[in-house]
């Protein structure tokens, strides 16, 4: 390897990576799945020495093994159960998993393929290889860092002044960040000025090894993986109810523990179908990742408000609910959403790219997704232009048309 290790611990994942881990151990230990990398930006490439590199970093990311220190950091969290921690224990990624090459548009091509318990801890290690190999080795990175430092501290006196107020946020950006020294020094920065700020306060980061080395707290519950294999991965199931099967399962694993949850897979229009009294009030909140945040936002608000007029229930109450926004966000952004909704209900915010890869250079916008689900196509449909991604278009098309027939015959 031409660069140092990126990834030096297990735990350098996202922690809805073991939230729903253990529910896949759990409940679909033998599902199969394939992931597909794609980088959205045009004129992007990789060169071959950048792909090699890529390969020996992810090579090396396969020799790592928890250890018992980071077992038992782990086994602090109160959702996650003690027979999970043990596979853990034992648990290793298999660089036979992948396929990577120089095969593809932008000269990247990465697939992985193998049991969905597995496969599902390989996608925020391999962006975040990535992202520091193509930066590291496409600019002069210590003007880039330089940059980025200089960004990092206006953010933070920002929210010293007031110029903006954000409220709780947690720092998401592992999967595009500039570099690990960069988001290390984010999470370090941003959580370690909470006292200073006028309404803003940085509550932790999705990074579980910096969660754990800062003592600020692990952020995150699912991603759109988990809905769509539940709700995709056996022919047996309708598609269409998705958000049921995953509301379902979700529920079984977790209760009422952990349970902020993400609307828009097959659109919002099902999930607030599916979501009804009951898993209003098992799930604490509801994310956002697509579309008009604001539109979103007033749906859900008026989602709960007729339950709770309903039922004159508090758990219902809007104002005990959380809207947790996710999707492209800045300060700029963040604080006019909080402004705009802090009265009626509980906001927050998981921010990515803008804290962990804000330099003058165009961050990418790389994603790694499910492809198949137990040999067969699987598919996310976003609210937004372009996030859709599928190998299959005549699945896709199946897919909505199945949504489109349970939303006309409710």
């Amino acid at each position: 390897m031409k660069l140092n290790q990126i990834i030096t611990s297990l735990l350098e994942t996202d922690l809805y990576k073991f939230s729903m881990g253990q529910a896949i151990y759990h409940q679909y230990p033998s599902y199969k799945t394939n992931w597909t990398f794609r980088c959205r930006n045009v004129g992007v490439s990789f060169t071959q020495e950048m792909v090699e590199e890529i390969k020996e970093q992810i090579h090396e990311y396969c020799h790592l093994r928890f250890t018992p220190e980071e077992l038992d950091y782990l086994s602090t969290i109160d959702w996650l159960h003690e027979d999970y921690i043990d596979h853990l224990r034992i648990w290793k990624p298999r660089f036979e998993d992948f396929e990577i090459t120089d095969d593809s548009d932008c000269g990247l091509s990465i697939e992985a393929k193998g049991t969905w318990l597995n496969t599902s801890m390989y996608e925020i290690p391999v962006l975040a290889i990535v992202n520091e190999v193509y930066f590291r080795m496409s600019y002069n990175y210590d003007e880039l860092f330089e940059q980025y430092k200089r960004k990092l501290e206006e953010k933070k006196n920002w929210m010293i002044d007031g110029t903006y107020d954000i409220g709780p946020f947690s720092e998401f950006g592992l999967r595009r960040r500039l570099s690990a020294e960069a988001q290390d020094l984010a999470v370090k920065v941003l959580c370690g000025n909470n006292g200073s700020y006028r309404d803003s306060k940085c509550v932790g980061t999705s990074n579980v090894y910096l969660a754990k080395k800062y003592g600020v707290v692990p952020v995150g519950t699912m991603a759109h993986e988990f809905i769509m294999c539940v709700g995709q991965g056996n022919p047996m199931y309708n598609p269409a109810y998705s958000n049921k099967l995953a509301m379902e399962a979700w529920t079984k694993e977790y209760g009422v523990l952990n349970g902020t949850y993400l609307t828009d897979t097959i659109g919002d229009e099902t999930a607030h179908l599916d979501m009804g009294y009951t898993y209003s009030i098992l799930f604490s909140g509801v994310r956002h990742d697509s579309g008009d945040p604001y539109e979103w936002g007033e749906e859900w608000i008026r989602h709960y408000q007729a339950y709770y007029e309903k039922y004159k229930d508090e758990r219902v109450n809007p104002k005990n609910k959380t809207l947790l926004f996710s999707d492209s966000l800045d300060f700029k952004r963040a604080s006019e959403l909080y402004a705009h909704f802090k009265d009626r209900i509980k906001v927050a915010f998981g921010i990515g790219t803008y804290i962990a890869n804000d330099t003058d250079v165009e961050p990418l916008n790389i994603v790694m997704k499910i492809t198949e689900c137990n040999y067969s196509p699987v598919a996310k449909l976003s609210n937004a232009v372009g996030k859709t991604m599928c190998k299959d278009d005549s699945y896709v098309e199946y897919l909505r048309k199945t949504i489109a027939w349970r939303l006309s015959h409710q």
